[in-house]
């Protein structure tokens, strides 16, 4: 063969290697069975408030809608004067975003459609879009008092780039990363997080006591994993912030399920030991400097770090090469991000009311979604710098994945039925695991590198 043959050939075999394996329709029987031959262990790690436009707003990753490939996009001083000007996304943030953008569920509607109670039947058939215009609007209502305009505008509309945040950067290169995946709940951590786990913050929009009163009657999936014969673990940081999880629910204590509540530390232990359960889901901890969530106050860069050593721990374990990493956050925490929300199908019948800064009352019926967030599938057996765009649900719809699809799948893994309307109608990602696995995967992250405060 001569050798400028061969060498073609060789060509052709590389990129050959580099395609996508050819991927199964989504919930079909051949998608769901793969799903179940090549992933045995599954690890959630759930962040907290950050929209995709704010933390992967830099990856020049081709796919991925973002402020570096395809903005800038510009927000104004005050949505009801546009005269006073406007600022646009631009490179750059803060490892600490000193003022917390609001993320309650009035805010949202402000961020979202520069109305803090607008028309929701006008939403539901629509008339009224949202314009994703609010977000500077609602950071100086909040903290213009007490810092620049100009500041205030930069932590809401700037965004990292991948100098800044080389652990995401990593794994955004070498797993797959969603384009349109949202919360559930266009409201802050607490309801996201319930509805993480059940489908369903059972009518509630704000972080009441009920939380950490394990009032929640609803099935979760710690109660369905114990009644189908999986195992489960809720590690959590205990510096507190965020959850555990697993305790929001009265069924976790009134049958003693609470001893699966462990520390974090467990987690490294076990991943070492070989010894995680199937199902393992991580709460970092929260709020200020000190904390891992990257939460604002807390530093990005100290997120970086946790993120760092739970996929550390998990390539270096022996189940590694039937696990799945399932990165994601909670909500968008009020940061923007400019692809709006969709519609979604209601859990329940409940509903949630607050009062909005402008003294009006607003009812949410939980018919949409929430902020686009950063979520990545982590694995020996996902495509390499994959990125994904919509999903398909059951019925054949081209809709968002969700918080729920993550429940969704599951049930499809461990043969459990969808809890609600809302979980039973989110698209799924079996089709996403692959028919073999990938010799390539990194051994181990960059690490996170703090930056300006």
């Amino acid at each position: 063969m001569h050798s400028r043959a061969f060498l073609g050939l060789l060509a052709f075999a590389a990129a050959a290697s580099a395609l996508p394996n050819k991927r199964s329709q989504p919930a079909s029987e051949s998608s769901i069975q793969n799903l179940k031959d090549k992933i045995k262990n599954v690890v959630v790690l759930v962040m907290e408030d950050r929209s995709l436009d704010n933390l992967l707003g830099g990856q020049t990753l081709k796919g991925l809608e973002n402020p570096i490939q395809n903005g800038p996009y510009c927000n104004p001083y005050n949505v009801s004067n546009p005269a006073e000007g406007t600022v646009c996304t631009a490179a750059k943030d803060y490892d600490e975003v000193a003022d917390d953008p609001d993320h309650s569920v009035t805010g949202n509607n402000m961020e979202f459609y520069s109305d803090f109670t607008p028309d929701n039947a006008a939403i539901a058939n629509g008339t009224l879009l949202p314009n994703q215009n609010g977000f500077i609007h609602e950071q100086i209502r909040l903290y213009g008092a007490d810092a620049n305009r100009t500041e205030l505008s930069r932590q809401v509309m700037n965004y990292y780039t991948e100098e800044q945040v080389p652990v995401l950067t990593t794994l955004v290169q070498n797993y797959l990363t969603f384009n349109n995946w949202h919360s559930d709940i266009p409201g802050p951590t607490n309801p996201n997080r319930a509805a993480i786990v059940s489908g369903t913050s059972y009518g509630h929009g704000d972080n009441d006591d009920a939380f950490s009163n394990h009032a929640f009657p609803q099935i979760s999936i710690w109660q369905v994993l114990n009644e189908t014969n999986h195992t489960w673990i809720n590690y959590w940081d205990t510096a507190g912030g965020t959850g555990p999880d697993a305790g929001y629910f009265n069924w976790t204590y009134q049958t003693g399920n609470d001893d699966r509540i462990v520390a974090l530390e467990n987690f490294y232990t076990d991943a070492a030991a070989g010894s995680l359960p199937e199902f393992s889901y991580i709460n970092p901890s929260c709020c200020g400097v000190g904390s891992n969530s990257m939460h604002p106050t807390g530093l990005v860069s100290d997120g970086e770090e946790l993120i760092r050593n739970v996929y550390n721990s998990l390539r270096a374990s022996p189940q590694w090469e039937e696990s799945l990493l399932v990165l994601t956050f909670d909500e968008s925490g009020g940061f923007h991000d400019h692809v709006p929300p969709e519609s979604a199908r209601r859990p329940d019948n409940l509903t949630y009311t607050e009062t909005a800064p402008n003294g009006q009352d607003y009812t949410y019926p939980f018919d949409r979604l929430g902020g686009r967030i950063p979520t990545l599938l982590i694995s020996p057996w996902v495509d390499k710098a994959y990125v994904e765009q919509k999903g398909t649900n059951f019925i054949g719809e081209t809709v968002s994945y969700s918080a729920s699809s993550l429940l969704r799948t599951l049930g499809y893994l461990w043969d459990f039925e969808p809890f609600n309307p809302r979980v039973e109608y989110a698209p799924t990602f079996d089709h996403l695991i692959q028919s073999s696995s990938r010799n390539d995967t990194p051994i181990s992250l960059p690490n996170g590198t703090a930056f300006r405060r």
